[in-house]
């Protein structure tokens, strides 16, 4: 009998019940905030490009810092691209890949099903709060 990491190997298809599969590691990147926030905006602005500046400016909160970290993780992944002009100083352009744009469906439904269900989320973990601070004799 052949094991199931062994089939998902032969297919070409990750299993995320296996410990060594890339796939856990490919949705923690994908599943934070940031990438859908870049992806977000880039999938706004296609099929233009979008310059380093705009994408913060459009994404609150996000540092220089986590924003390029984000943006490498895109590309290196395949899912953006990103063209300099030979300027001074160089203007750096963001732009998602057709793998990219394929990514926008599934992660906006995931912002919406959170946007629409936050209150409720919120709500319960304020009762579990409250809970946890009776029981532990607070």
């Amino acid at each position: 009998m052949t094991s199931q990491p062994a089939r998902s190997a032969r297919s070409g298809r990750g299993d995320l019940f296996d410990p060594e599969c890339p796939t856990r590691r490919l949705l923690d990147r994908i599943g934070t905030k940031w990438t859908s926030m870049a992806v977000k905006v880039l999938a706004e602005a296609a099929p233009h490009e979008v310059r380093f500046a705009e994408l913060r400016r459009r994404m609150p909160g996000i540092s220089q810092k986590m924003l390029s970290v984000t943006l490498h993780s895109l590309i290196r992944d395949g899912l953006a691209a990103r063209r300099v002009e030979p300027t001074v100083p160089p203007r750096v352009h963001y732009r998602l890949t057709d793998l990219g744009s394929s990514l926008e469906v599934p992660l906006a439904a995931l912002r919406a099903w959170a946007e629409e269900h936050m209150a409720q989320i919120d709500h319960v973990n304020k009762i579990s709060d409250t809970r946890d601070e009776v029981q532990s004799g607070q």
